[in-house]
């Protein structure tokens, strides 16, 4: 391959990594075509693109970025496949349910919520993540909840005092 022709694949990459907040390393390899499809179809449905890359070119990739991808260069051996998604646990949940019925993909490492997590056994910590949104929507219904008592309390509250002054008004 060309320098030229492995600059375009590297400004590529890097633009593709620019636009995504979370990105997953992981080995494809092995993996017959249909299966492959299937993976790829999967991805597609769940919002995640997935590459496969050279690592070379993808650590030159990861070079140009600002945020530090330092640790995850460990795992950019051997095959490499890389997954692109907004939502940091969707890659990890597909791997996981993609895995019950193949052997492949082995997830390498990934670069999530501004953390890195390198090896396999940290695939169940990567599932039960909560994205951003889903943890300020969780703040939000625990500020909520006292409130709406309290609402209710003094909702309830009117209708008691009301009562209770009809009832005099009426004595009088």
């Amino acid at each position: 391959m060309k320098r030229e022709e492995k600059q375009v694949i590297i400004d590529n990459l890097t633009e593709q990594i620019k636009a995504y907040k979370h990105l997953y390393i992981s080995d494809i390899s092995e993996l017959d075509a249909v299966a492959t499809q299937d993976l790829r179809r999967e991805c597609f449905n769940a919002g995640i693109k997935l590459i496969q890359v050279k690592n070379t070119l993808l650590k030159v990739a990861l070079d140009g970025l600002e945020a530090n991808y330092e640790e995850l260069y460990g795992a950019l051996a051997g095959s490499s496949a890389i997954m692109l998604s907004e939502t940091g646990n969707a890659p990890a949940k597909l791997i996981k349910e993609f895995r019950k019925s193949h052997d492949k993909p082995v997830f390498k490492a990934a670069y999530v919520e501004e953390s890195v997590y390198v090896g396999e056994n940290q695939l169940d910590a990567l599932v039960s993540i909560k994205s951003k949104e889903e943890l300020l929507g969780d703040i939000i219904l625990l500020l909520q909840s006292p409130m709406q008592k309290l609402i209710s309390s003094l909702e309830s509250g009117k209708n008691t005092i009301g009562g209770v002054l009809k009832t005099l008004e009426d004595r009088a």
